[in-house]
């Protein structure tokens, strides 16, 4: 090898470890730059996986001891203790398991009580459930004039054969007439208007 050569390959080693070094300084740079960005990232990243793994085990833990409460009252249905945990652990699903008993009870001050519930759907069943129960034509009739009412054809029968029973037949027509073409209870209205209602 020659002087010649020799010098150009330690040019280009110089070269090379320059430019090393001169991105380890950009480097350096930038981290010292951003150092609290990423440390701040990081930290955040740690605490929502570890908020959210503790979320999912409380979660399952609750949904663990709501299943056990619901198997104590399936049991043993009249345990104020298991009734007052369920109550504490899930309100709307105490709601539902109050509804059930107190329609398989036919218990009307329960239903009544539960007309104001925040559980989807129980309010207003209990509502018709009450009316029903107590066959009160004030308490069906604003049942069927309820927005969204489940049962509001339902409450409609059973107002027009209350009406018959009290010989009221143009008022019982009425009500049947209300019930749509689309209903399910749509041939028992036309047949108690054929033949209930004369």
């Amino acid at each position: 090898m020659s002087l010649k050569e020799n010098i150009g390959m330690v040019k280009e080693g110089l070269t090379a470890e320059e430019q090393f070094f001169e991105k380890a300084v950009v480097t350096e740079k930038f981290v010292k730059k951003y150092k609290n960005v990423m440390i701040g990232s990081v930290v955040v990243i740690v605490l929502v996986v570890a908020g959210n793994i503790i979320y999912n085990m409380n979660r399952a833990s609750t949904l663990n001891a709501v299943n056990k409460t619901l198997v104590t009252l399936e049991l043993n249905p009249s345990s104020k203790v298991a009734q007052d945990k369920l109550a504490s652990l899930s309100p709307t699903l105490n709601d539902v398991w109050l509804y059930s008993q107190a329609v398989a009870h036919q218990d009307l001050k329960t239903l009544n009580s539960l007309q104001n519930s925040k559980a989807p759907l129980i309010g207003g069943l209990a509502t018709y459930e009450a009316a029903q129960n107590s066959q009160d034509k004030a308490k069906l009739e604003a049942y069927a004039q309820t927005q969204g009412a489940i049962y509001r054809d339902l409450a409609q029968v059973q107002l027009a054969i209350i009406l018959m029973n009290e010989n009221k037949i143009t008022d019982a027509h009425e009500h049947l007439s209300m019930i749509g073409i689309e209903s399910p209870l749509a041939p028992v209205a036309k047949a108690l208007m054929h033949y209930g209602v004369k």
